[in-house]
């Protein structure tokens, strides 16, 4: 029993102590996540107010503050909170027989890093784009997720508005994506956690890019904001465009949708209205919210 109580406390104080180092520049920068993330969220914002895709959208667009809030809940306050319990299901899989490295089926020790890096990347995408598609298909899943979809007007912090019961599923499957690795997380993987969070900003923003024929590979504005329709094409009542930070997966299993570009279709879902309009109002309504 102490082993699990030492265990929770010391990754919760752990995880504390490095967002406070964090704030106070006392962690490396390249892997200071608190000031990357907000120096990511003023260029993509930046960007936003010079380039505009929807001129009529305002600069401080509707629900602009609640996602602010939404991008440090879920990237700081959450994830201090939880690690304690992450670190108690790491000890308890252990006393089970179970390490990082039981389902390994390749090991990346020994290669470049760069190669590293890429694999590491795509693995775990496909799992989040995986994950992605689950949220969508199970009702009990989909109520979070109709959190996330809530936005009414799209821009950069709504990459980071979804239900902190989003995490408890997405991280043991990102965590089951590391360990098929061997359980190797790369040296530089801040390096890809990074390229990420601005990939996911770009994506949500007001800005029209495409990336040409790497539309293809890249998931991009256009291609995401046709996965927040509210108006769903028939034989895709789930939905569409599931890519996180690749569109690659919903070119090969056929479930991408981008039938024109103009920006100014109408977002959200059917029901949607029923969604409450504050923070803790959408953090309860998951679980007793309307039923829609």
């Amino acid at each position: 029993m102490w082993e699990y109580i030492n265990a929770f406390k010391e990754s919760f104080i752990g995880t504390l102590d490095w967002t406070w180092k964090s704030i106070i520049f006392e962690v490396p920068w390249f892997t200071n996540y608190f000031w990357g993330l907000i120096a990511i969220s003023f260029i993509v914002w930046g960007l936003e107010i010079l380039f505009p895709w929807r001129k009529n959208q305002a600069v401080f667009r509707k629900d602009f503050w609640l996602d602010a809030f939404y991008m440090f809940f879920n990237f700081f306050i959450f994830a201090i909170v939880i690690s304690g319990v992450y670190r108690l299901m790491e000890v308890a899989f252990n006393d089970f027989g179970i390490s990082m490295t039981s389902l390994a089926i390749v090991d990346m020790s020994a290669w470049p890093m760069w190669l590293q890096l890429l694999v590491f990347f795509i693995v775990l995408d496909f799992v989040q784009w995986f994950t992605h598609v689950l949220l969508h298909r199970y009702p009990v899943l989909w109520r979070f997720h109709q959190v996330h979809h809530s936005v009414k007007e799209m821009g950069f912090a709504a990459h980071l508005r979804y239900h902190w019961m989003e995490n408890i599923l997405y991280k043991p499957l990102k965590i089951f994506g590391v360990m098929i690795l061997g359980g190797f997380e790369p040296e530089q993987a801040y390096i890809v956690h990074f390229i990420a969070i601005s990939i996911g900003h770009f994506n949500h923003s007001n800005i029209k890019i495409t990336y040409g024929p790497l539309k293809y590979i890249f998931n991009n504005p256009v291609m995401h904001l046709y996965h927040h329709a509210y108006n769903l094409p028939e034989g895709k009542q789930y939905g569409m465009n599931y890519g996180i930070s690749l569109s690659l997966w919903d070119y090969i299993f056929k479930t991408d949708y981008i039938p024109e570009e103009s920006g100014t279709i109408t977002l959200g879902y059917e029901g949607d209205e029923w969604m409450p309009k504050t923070f803790w109002g959408q953090m309860k309504y998951g679980f007793f919210g309307k039923k829609k």
